[in-house]
């Protein structure tokens, strides 16, 4: 009996989470619900396990017995065997129920697997903690890999965000934005990077904090005040303050301190108690 390749593994309840959403995160995991009673997963298992041999490490095989796995059947909503499912970064990017042919398994087999940017753009994210130019220049070869596709194009907005690099940031996203829309990701960029450059003109929180105090009618520096609050990650006190202005000057400086509100919506976890807050007194105070 020949040794079984080390891509496929037999996964049980207690190491279902390791081997299959975490190792995930590495490498592509191909889930194969199947049960020694069905006539069919005995057909498809061994051509899932003869193309994981043939892949050769590309991706991992986790052979899921329904009868030993039922909660993780449950969880991944699995009506009938067998089910196949692709797993990557934790979460499923596409999957098949009963058997179909080599060729179409292949083709399943093929959109799952990281594409050549998607390789740069895990290298560059390694080499982020040691070698930031190094880093850069691999977000660059995915974006130049991509063609048409933005995810490499907001990695490297992200990683030039976390370095400070406001402008070539925005320069990239304004690029993405000429296409006349935003993915969620992207808007989620946009506004991290509208709270952080905003930041910038209201210097040091405690200077803005002094500037508000002393002149508490001067609504554009209570403004500067949200700015720099909301730059300090002073999350609930920033859109307290940019309520007031909404409510204060609608029209004027109010304006922005609802753009202000709006990007610290985005930026903010969407289950945050803040959000659902300060969401519905800005939508009464409108």
């Amino acid at each position: 009996m020949s040794e079984k390749h080390p891509a496929i593994v037999d996964v049980s309840a207690d190491t279902f989470e390791l081997e299959v959403v975490n190792r995930s995160h590495e490498v592509p995991v191909i889930v194969d619900f199947w049960a020694e009673w069905c006539g069919p997963c005995r057909t498809l298992g061994p051509v899932l396990e003869r193309l994981t041999q043939e892949y050769d490490g590309q991706f991992i095989l986790a052979k899921a017995n329904v009868d030993k796995l039922p909660e993780a059947a449950r969880q991944f909503r699995v009506m009938s065997i067998p089910s196949v499912f692709a797993v990557r970064d934790g979460q499923i990017r596409d999957s098949f129920v009963g058997v179909i042919s080599e060729r179409e398994i292949r083709a399943f087999i093929d959109r799952v697997l990281p594409s050549q940017a998607d390789l740069c753009i895990t290298e560059a994210r390694k080499l982020e903690a040691t070698d930031l130019a190094g880093a850069e220049a691999k977000y660059q070869e995915a974006v130049s890999l991509a063609g048409k596709e933005s995810g490499p194009t907001l990695a490297l907005a992200r990683f030039l965000l976390s370095q400070d690099r406001f402008e070539n940031c925005k320069a990239l996203l304004d690029g993405l934005q000429k296409r006349g829309y935003l993915e969620p990701e992207a808007e989620k960029l946009k506004a991290e990077l509208t709270v952080r450059t905003g930041g910038q003109g209201a210097g040091s929180l405690e200077h803005a904090r002094q500037q508000a105090a002393a002149a508490p009618a001067d609504l554009h520096a209570q403004f500067r005040l949200a700015e720099a609050l909301a730059a300090a990650h002073e999350h609930a006190e920033a859109l307290q303050v940019a309520l007031s202005l909404v409510e204060r000057d609608r029209a004027g400086v109010g304006e922005e301190a609802r753009k202000l509100m709006l990007a610290l919506f985005q930026v903010l976890p969407p289950e945050s108690p803040l959000v659902a807050e300060f969401r519905r007194k800005l939508s009464f105070a409108l």
